[in-house]
């Protein structure tokens, strides 16, 4: 990402704590991350790596007993992390930044009108009158491709298909035209089909309107086709980050190649998939050195001991792995993801929906 791109959002060494029974456990551990206009920048990883936890400090909706412990969240010369309360949040969370969740059922109220849902919105953050907050609502249903918009405005969120409700719910983020929008697995309840339909959908409004979008993710397949940047996280850190072919061709951390070994594209008929073994980390307790070392077959002696420092790869390309230390052994990538660049060629030249432009 050019360096010359406005940053439209800092977030600077974000520690999260959740106070549970007597203990806290620290969900995030000291991550950084800019973003910047106009871009696409995925985050990765497994289930509880963290990745919607960090996100929702940009929106104050962390869960009742979880607070930011340390660090700031830059937004317009405002530090999000000061801000308490629903008043405080008033022209930031849906203006500024919006949120696309997975399930649209549960976005969505099932006993109110689509129409009036969204004119709401509007309402509440435009100041317009009722009629210009349904023409802009029909205008914004269109532009989401819901046809014969004014007819179904008055309808119920059970008349339509779960790809129209994931519409609706798209329509609703960015009827107030925010800058960020970040979206939480946003089609891991959608076919594939109808996943792809949206994942378009979101990149051609993103061109239309220039807002940055945010994807929380565990899907490679959707970060490969729709990333400017990728930030992989393990353990409440985010472990590698780059650009789209860096991370995908250029992989420098265990735990990313791990992720990328584990694409079920890469499977070989007659061959067990790969996966990665053991658990992640336990909340409960502190970790020390390396997170991904328990379960990391490359594991150095310093990986149980100290935590590494993030080592520069190329001017946008940063990975914490002290394989990338001068004194570590030169390790070669798991065979199956080197030259993954013609693999994943020959895959979507056969016809597949993977690809990294």
């Amino acid at each position: 990402m050019s360096e010359n791109r406005k940053i439209v959002l800092s977030a600077k060494d974000i520690e999260v704590q959740f106070r549970v029974r007597d203990h806290y456990l620290t969900a995030i551990r000291n991550i950084s991350l800019d973003l910047y206009e106009g871009e696409t920048f995925a985050i990765v990883g497994e289930s509880g790596s963290g990745k919607s936890v960090f996100t929702k400090t940009f929106t104050g909706m962390l869960e009742s007993n979880g607070k930011i412990s340390n660090g700031s969240v830059m937004f317009h010369g405002k530090d999000l992390t000061k801000l308490k309360t629903d008043k405080d949040w008033e022209g930031i969370r849906g203006a500024k930044i919006s949120t696309i969740f997975q399930d649209p059922m549960t976005s969505l109220n099932p006993i109110r009108t689509i129409g009036s849902q969204i004119t709401e919105v509007v309402e509440k953050h435009q100041g317009v009158s009722k009629a210009e907050a349904k023409k802009q609502a029909i205008e914004i249903m269109e532009r989401v491709g819901i046809k014969d918009a004014a007819n179904r405005f008055d309808e119920y969120p059970f008349q339509y298909s779960g790809g129209m409700r994931q519409r609706i719910v798209i329509a609703i983020a960015l009827s107030c035209h925010p800058e960020i929008l970040i979206c939480d697995e946003p089609t891991t309840a959608l076919d594939v089909t109808i996943q792809a339909q949206i994942l378009q959908l979101i990149r051609d409004l993103q061109k239309e309107l220039g807002f940055t979008t945010l994807y929380i993710t565990h899907d490679l397949g959707v970060v490969a086709n729709v990333a400017d940047r990728v930030g992989v996280m393990y353990g409440g850190q985010i472990i590698e980050y780059g650009n789209v072919e860096e991370i995908f061709f250029d992989p420098r951390h265990p735990y990313t190649w791990a992720l990328l070994s584990s694409l079920p594209q890469l499977g070989v008929k007659g061959q067990d998939l790969y996966y990665i073994a053991g658990t992640p980390p336990s909340l409960y307790n502190k970790i020390q050195g390396d997170a991904f070392a328990p379960r990391n077959e490359h594991a150095l002696k310093i990986d149980f001991k100290q935590e590494p420092p993030f080592f520069k790869v190329s001017d946008t390309h940063y990975a914490k792995t002290w394989l990338l230390d001068p004194r570590a052994p030169k390790l070669e990538k798991p065979e199956v993801i080197r030259d993954l660049h013609e693999k994943i060629k020959k895959m979507t030249d056969k016809g597949g929906a993977f690809h990294v432009e």
